[in-house]
Order: structure tokens, then sequence, then C-alpha cells
């Protein structure tokens, strides 16, 4: 059964199925939108970021590696999100978005334990980031 969402998970799912080659999957993940969880800020309105700086959800593994935690939707967010207390918020962002922003050395994880999703190391972070075109000042 097919239980895409969006088109974000319908990449996922033809990039699983070997129906496209990675450098293709990187360049359209770089236009993808993603649901990226950030902390609730005390005293906020529901569901609005008043900061300019918002928290994302970074959890580490068994060997203390840093992962971005990242959804294609926030229904997906639902249910992983219960387990971190203070996550109710969130952004939806693009994928190129948040490379331009975050720092090396982290991993991500898009979809966390669920299907379609994806994790990126961070050497592959790094390589999807090289495909970033110029920004305009």
């Amino acid at each position: 059964m097919n239980d895409t969402r969006n088109e974000l998970e319908a990449l996922l799912l033809a990039f699983h199925a070997e129906e496209m080659a990675p450098e293709e999957f990187a360049r359209r993940l770089l236009d993808a939108q993603v649901f990226l969880p950030v902390k609730d800020e005390k005293h906020a309105i529901a569901g609005f970021q008043a900061s300019t700086r918002a928290e994302p959800l970074l959890v580490e593994d068994g060997d203390g590696n840093r992962i971005l935690v990242l959804f294609s939707s926030p229904d997906r967010a639902r249910d992983f999100l219960a387990t971190f207390p203070g996550y109710g918020g969130g952004m939806l962002v693009e994928f190129a978005w948040i490379l331009r922003r975050m720092g090396s050395g982290v991993s991500i994880a898009i979809n966390p334990e669920q299907s379609p999703g994806f994790d990126l190391d961070p050497e592959m972070v790094a390589m999807v980031a090289a495909l970033l075109p110029e920004e305009d000042q």
C-alpha cells in the first residue's frame, strides 16, 4: 500500500525503490518541504514562533553523535515528539533552508522510526549541502 502524504514522501519511496540516481535524489531533496520541530517558547501564542532563533530538536545516538530530527509532515512528527516534552511547535521549511543554517558534523533523520524515512550521516549532509546554489546577497 502506498501511504505517501506529500511530495517528499513520494521522493523518499522512489529513492528507496532505486528509481533515481543518488545525485538526482539529493538535488530534489534540496527543494523538498520538511517539518522542523522546534522547542516551544514560554508564554508564547500556541503554534506561533515569536523568536527569530528557533531551537530545533537535536538528539544523540548511543555514540554521542548529534542528529537533527525532521519530518515529512507535522502529523508524522506527532507520536515521535510525544517523548520530547516542549517540542510542540515547528516550522515548514525547505530542506535547503535548513542546510544553510546548520553546522557541520550533524546527521539528519527524516521520519525516524517510520517508513518512508531516510537518514543522512554528516558526510552525506555535506555532499547534499555542496549542491546548494549560491545565495543572492
